[in-house]
C-alpha cells in the first residue's frame, strides 16, 4: 500500500508542476500583454522560463531539502534527455532545418553549461581533501546566475534586431482574458508548482528507497524525463507545424536555463555535492553538448539534422538509459 502511495505522490506531483507551469506561463504572458509588453519579450522570458519551470522547481525544492542527488541529477538528466532525446525525436518527426547563423552563438552556451558542471564535478572526483558537499558552492551558483543574465541579454538584443520580422500569433488570445482571471491563473500555478514539486521529490525519493536504487538514478531517468515533458511536447508540435527552428531553440534555451538558472539558484540556496551523479553521467552530458555543437557549427550555411542523425541521437539516449538501469 505504501508503494502505491509513493507512485501516486510522484505522478500527481509531476502532473501538478507541469499544469502549474502551464497556467503560470499563460497567466503571466496575458498580464504582460495587458500592459503592452512586446510579444518577443514575453516569448524569450516568460514563455521560455515557464517551459523549464518543472526542472527549476524540482531542483530548488530538492536543494531546500538537502537532497543533492535529486537537485543535480534532475538537471544533468534533463539536459541529456533534451539534447539526445528531444532533438533526436524532433528530427525523426521532421528534419531540422535552420540558418546556422541563428545557432552560431547560442549553442556554445550549451557546451559552456556542460563544461561548467564537468569542471566542478571532476574537481570533486579528484580532490578528496575537500567535502563533496562543497563541489558546487554558493559562489559557483552566483557565477551561473550571472552567466544566465549574459545569455538572456544577448538573446534579447538579437530578438530586438529581428523584432520587425516577428509576428504576434497569440496577442488576441491574451487580450480576451480578464486581468483578474490571469492573476488567478498565476496564483494557482504557483501553488501547484510548489505543492507538486514537494510531492514529486518526496515520491521519487521514496520510490528509490523502495526499489533499492540511488536517488540519483531516479533523478537521471524518471524525474528528468518527466520534467522535460513540456519541452518534448513543444518541440514535437513545432516540428509538426514545420517550425523546426523553434523546436531546436526551445531545447537550447531549456538546457541553458536548467544549468545557469535552476542549478545556479539551487546552489545559492544550498551548496551542492555531486552525490550519486557519476563521471559517466557528466561525460555523456558533455559529449552530447559537443555533438550538438558539431551538428550546428560546421558544413554548409543551411543546417539540416536529418532523420538518420535524429535516429542516432535517440539510439544514444536509449543506450545511456539502458546503462543506468542495468
Amino acid at each position: 500500500m505504501q508503494e502505491i502511495i509513493l507512485v501516486l505522490e510522484f505522478v500527481i506531483g509531476l502532473v501538478a508542476i507541469i499544469k502549474g507551469a502551464d497556467w503560470l506561463t499563460d497567466g503571466a504572458a496575458s498580464i504582460a500583454h495587458h500592459y503592452g509588453i512586446p510579444t518577443i519579450v514575453v516569448g524569450l522570458t516568460i514563455v521560455a522560463v515557464g517551459s523549464s519551470m518543472p526542472e527549476f522547481v524540482v531542483s530548488v525544492v530538492s536543494a531546500f531539502k538537502g537532497n543533492v542527488d535529486m537537485a543535480l541529477g534532475n538537471v544533468v538528466g534533463s539536459n541529456i534527455f533534451n539534447i539526445l532525446g528531444i532533438v533526436g525525436i524532433t528530427a525523426l518527426v521532421m528534419p531540422i532545418t535552420i540558418d546556422r547563423r541563428n545557432m552560431k552563438y547560442d549553442v556554445p552556451f550549451v557546451v559552456l553549461s556542460s563544461l561548467f558542471i564537468a569542471i566542478t564535478a571532476f574537481d570533486s572526483f579528484f580532490d578528496t581533501t575537500n567535502p563533496v558537499t562543497d563541489s558546487i558552492s554558493r559562489s559557483d551558483g552566483l557565477l551561473m546566475l550571472c552567466t544566465f543574465a549574459v545569455f538572456m541579454s544577448y538573446t534579447m538584443s538579437i530578438a530586438k534586431n529581428d523584432q520587425d520580422k516577428a509576428t504576434d500569433t497569440s496577442g488576441n488570445e491574451y487580450k480576451q482574458s480578464p486581468l483578474w482571471k490571469n492573476i488567478l491563473f498565476v496564483l494557482i500555478g504557483l501553488v501547484l508548482l510548489v505543492a507538486g514539486g514537494d510531492g514529486l521529490v518526496e515520491g521519487a525519493s521514496g520510490i528509490a528507497r523502495w526499489i533499492g536504487i540511488s536517488e540519483s538514478v531516479i533523478a537521471l531517468t524518471i524525474v528528468s524525463a518527466g520534467t522535460s515533458a513540456p519541452e518534448l511536447a513543444a518541440s514535437v508540435m513545432a516540428a509538426k507545424k514545420g517550425d523546426t527552428a523553434m523546436a531546436l531553440g526551445n531545447v537550447v534555451g531549456s538546457v541553458v536555463f536548467n544549468v545557469f538558472f535552476a542549478l545556479g539558484t539551487s546552489a545559492v540556496i544550498f551548496p551542492l555535492g555531486i552525490g550519486g551523479v557519476t563521471a559517466t553521467d557528466i561525460l555523456v552530458l558533455l559529449g552530447a553538448s559537443i555533438l550538438l555543437w558539431i551538428l550546428t557549427a560546421f558544413g554548409q550555411k543551411q543546417l539540416i539534422i536529418t532523420r538518420t542523425e535524429g535516429a542516432i541521437l535517440v539510439i544514444m539516449a536509449i543506450a545511456y538509459y539502458t546503462y543506468l538501469v542495468i
